[in-house]
């Protein structure tokens, strides 16, 4: 599985550490980061963040994502991190230059899409610039591709269509199909030998007790064998396509805005007078779809539909004939 990974993702990222969860990815990341500038002897700690990102419920994870309600009772556990902008325009990328100045160890980003903030899409040349100015000033970029990756946005990684390979880069749901909890986080060669060294104290120290555990090993292998031999990119097109027409369709639908699409993800608002993750409108909508046969998690008034590659055209219209009925009642 491991020799699958390195010769289906960037020659840059050829060193993997397996985990069990895109949280643990996550917190392994950090991590290796940290460790990166430890063994390197200089004093760099700080972690640059962009704003609404989402990047786990672990520790670590939860300290780099945004602080909100469902964090807030854990605020003594989390350490400070440095926020960027949502890179939508160039006060973001001013922002990260004057943030990169102060010598931060890292930046983490989810690539293209703010998942759980909101489904919040940007530009990919948004992506490549703060690589650009991180790669300027020495700091490390970490990819946050557990949502993202395997496809989701179009590209097997979101990163590729900036055409950044970052320093690290995290992956789960789509490594097994969904199928079985497993997760990897891939780093540069620099990153690795910076952990390597005849002075145990430099190793890498993370364990858990079901890291590349077999069985969801093998599950891993046999979805690279699916993404080897069938025309997983095209299905996807497909997808993405049909995801496509029904956004613009909903653009019609009353009281919806900002419709966005990007790969197989589709998104819009339900306007709301107390908007954003606590919107009554989320229960509301889950509940009346759930009636209709639909699983559903909106996030709070933003609707957001992400299925499965092998969803149909029938499934899809059951899907947003639902989403209809919920909105429109």
């Amino acid at each position: 599985m491991a020799e699958g990974l390195a010769a289906l993702f960037p020659p840059g990222l050829a060193h993997l550490f397996f985990s069990d969860s895109g949280s643990t990815a996550v917190e392994v990341a950090l991590k290796m980061a940290l460790g990166f500038w430890a063994a390197r002897g200089e004093a760099r700690h700080r972690i640059l963040v962009l704003d609404g990102s989402y990047h786990g419920d672990t520790i670590g994870a939860m300290s780099v994502g945004a602080r909100g309600v469902f964090n807030a009772a854990y605020a003594p556990l989390l350490f400070d991190v440095g926020t960027i902008p949502f890179p939508g325009d160039d006060d973001a990328l001013n922002a990260l230059e004057a943030a990169c100045r102060q010598r931060p160890a890292a930046l983490i980003v989810e690539p293209l899409v703010l998942g759980a903030g909101g489904m919040r899409m940007y530009a990919p040349d948004r992506l490549s610039a703060m690589a650009a100015i991180c790669a300027r000033h020495g700091v490390l970029l970490i990819a946050d591709e557990v949502m993202t990756g395997w496809g989701r946005t179009g590209t097997l990684t979101a990163c590729e269509q900036a055409g950044v390979v970052p320093e690290i880069m995290c992956l789960s749901k789509g490594l097994t199909g969904g199928s079985l909890p497993l997760a990897v986080t891939l780093a540069s060669e620099a990153i690795y030998d910076a952990h390597y060294a005849p002075d145990r104290a430099r190793m890498f120290f993370h364990s858990s007790s079901y890291t590349a555990n077999p069985i969801a090993c093998a599950a891993a292998a046999a979805n690279l064998t699916i993404w080897r031999e069938e025309p997983i990119l095209e299905r996807i097109a497909s997808v993405a396509a049909m995801q496509g027409e029904w956004v613009d369709r909903a653009a019609d639908w009353p009281g919806v805005v900002n419709t966005r699409c990007l790969g197989t993800i589709a998104a819009f608002e339900v306007e709301d007078s107390r908007p954003g993750y606590l919107s009554t409108l989320g229960p509301s909508i889950k509940a009346k779809c759930a009636a209709a046969g639909v699983l559903l998690r909106p996030l709070g008034n933003t609707v957001y539909v992400m299925p499965p590659y092998c969803v149909t055209a029938d499934d899809l219209a059951q899907v947003y004939g639902a989403i209809e009925a919920a909105i429109t009642a």
